[in-house]
């Protein structure tokens, strides 16, 4: 069995890639970019399972998904496991895969060998909250979408453009046990605490996981 520490998975997400995705989020980040959305992914050693069973938990997901996307955290610090499973996605599903990384590219050029023909498109590069948002399926601009199979250049080539108004928005999921609210997907500039606010307004106290040192 190949050890794998995740944060959550869920099912669909329509704002990381085309069509309906099933969404991964490793756990533990070694990168922790300033004013990062998903600060309850950097710490390590939690969410300790398997590949064999986050794969066998999306089962129900795969006859109605048309891709993966694979979060974090950063998937590239733990290689071994982000291999195994894109592996056997491979094995089961014909949708393509996403993986943001935190990385460089060109740092990551020489591990892609080894995930040759598993991920279809990268998005690298850390999160600059001085740089603006502007781009489609990025945190900030300095980010890249590099497409590495054909199937990545016809899926997301048409994603390599300025994000569009429509575009602006956020998957909600609840997980009932723990009262717990994630959103998925790219919030702009300030979202986080305008959604504070808003809540305030209401009556309501809400914590974000949103790097609080560097919020704007």
């Amino acid at each position: 069995m190949t050890e794998l520490a995740l944060s959550r998975i869920h099912f669909p997400v329509t704002t990381l890639g085309p069509g309906m995705r099933i969404g991964i989020w490793f756990q533990g980040c070694s990168i922790r970019c300033s004013g990062c959305i998903s600060l309850d992914t950097w710490a390590s050693e939690r969410g300790i399972t398997s590949v064999e069973a986050v794969f066998q938990t999306m089962q129900p997901f795969l006859p109605h998904a048309d891709g993966l996307t694979v979060s974090g955290g950063e998937p590239f610090d733990q290689p071994l496991a982000l291999g195994a499973l894109l592996a056997t996605w491979r094995r089961s599903h014909s949708g393509d895969v996403l993986v943001y990384s935190g990385y460089a590219l060109e740092r990551l050029v020489p591990q892609l060998g080894r995930f040759a023909g598993l991920i279809d498109a990268l998005i690298t590069d850390p999160f600059q909250l001085e740089t603006p948002q502007t781009q489609a399926l990025r945190g900030s601009d300095n980010q890249r979408l590099t497409p590495l199979t054909p199937a990545g250049l016809v899926r997301f080539q048409s994603f390599d453009r300025a994000l569009r108004d429509d575009e602006r928005e956020l998957d909600i999921m609840f997980d009932d046990a723990t009262g717990t609210v994630f959103l998925a997907g790219i919030p702009r500039r300030g979202d986080m605490n305008r959604l504070a606010n808003l809540m305030s307004l209401a009556g309501h106290r809400i914590v974000t996981t949103q790097d609080k040192t560097h919020a704007i």
